[in-house]
């Protein structure tokens, strides 16, 4: 349990000050839904011009939407993904026969802790999702809802589909997560490892830590991209009467109406508002989680001390 609050806690510190990328990242990945390139307006060039824009006719606040989902989401999603991961480490099943981090391993564990973190979290990252969608009609893209914060969002979602509507949209979650998660946590193991034996930093430093976070980063920005783009697209799309989608019928056919309306770009949409918000994001959750880590076992060894 303490692994999983641990993981909760330092995912929830990095999503505070990701946020707005998110926001950004959602809104231009939502721009242009079953058009090809040329025949839609473009709202949001780039992240940055997305800032402006949002910041302008939004207001500034604006930026923060589906804050307290999002917590939450990152709380539960990587509470069970990192802390399933580091009970899978203590264990042992990431390394092989000699003792050492096996790559494949890794990412098989790594993938495994996702799968089960995205299923716990789906329901607050559809609401997140939505909230983030919603702006002013001019410069609104995908489907727009009305949605009165975390918990009516919720409530509205239980009353229209019942408890298969707050999981709408998991089937783009897990594979997004488990591929993120399998590239990330492999990545970020298998890095610190090499960067600790080249002893490029003094043993425990931070620099050890952030130097692998960042090759991590860069490595989950590149293959979760497009299954972040189908999650989004699942979770914000309008339902029928019987709470299925309207545009997507599920996972594969919303991969190949992307490809087939918007060309192999549209799988890229936003991945300027991605690297910047999960290079970050990935920095500091896996930096949080290991200072978290480390601060936990001080204080817990403080507390067993015997008293003289």
């Amino acid at each position: 349990m303490d692994e999983f609050l641990l993981g909760g806690i330092a995912a929830s510190g990095a999503g505070f000050f990701t946020n707005p990328l998110e926001v950004a990242k959602t809104r231009m990945q939502l721009q242009g839904e079953m058009k090809a390139r040329g025949q839609y307006r473009v709202h949001y060039k780039n992240v940055f011009h997305a800032f402006y824009t949002i910041g302008k006719v939004d207001g500034v606040c604006a930026l923060q939407k589906g804050l307290v989902p999002a917590l939450w989401y990152q709380f539960f999603m990587n509470g069970f993904r990192l802390g399933a991961y580091q009970v899978f480490s203590n264990l042992g099943w990431n390394k092989d026969k000699d003792g050492k981090v096996s790559f494949v391993r890794s990412v098989f564990m790594g993938a495994a802790s996702g799968c089960v973190g995205a299923a716990c979290g789906s329901p607050f990252y559809m609401v997140k999702t939505q909230l983030q969608a919603q702006a002013n009609q001019a410069i609104a893209v995908g489907y727009q809802r009305e949605l009165p914060g975390m918990f009516g969002a919720l409530r509205v979602a239980f009353h229209e589909h019942g408890v298969r509507g707050l999981w709408r949209g998991v089937s783009g979650a897990v594979p997004r997560v488990m591929v993120g998660s399998g590239a990330q946590l492999s990545t970020f193991s298998t890095a610190l490892e090499i960067i600790i034996s080249l002893k490029i930093f003094r043993e425990g430093s931070l620099w050890n830590t952030l130097s692998a976070s960042m090759c991590s980063g860069v490595v989950v920005v590149m293959f979760m991209t497009p299954f972040d783009v189908v999650s989004t697209r699942l979770y914000n799309q309008a339902t029928d009467t019987h709470g299925k989608g309207i545009y997507y019928k599920g996972l594969s056919d919303c991969f190949l109406k992307i490809f087939h309306n918007e060309g192999l770009w549209g799988f890229y949409k936003g991945w300027g508002a991605s690297l910047f918000r999960l290079g970050p994001h990935t920095v500091l959750s896996l930096v949080f989680w290991q200072e978290t880590r480390r601060w936990y076992a001080v204080m817990k060894q403080k507390v067993n001390e015997p008293e003289i």
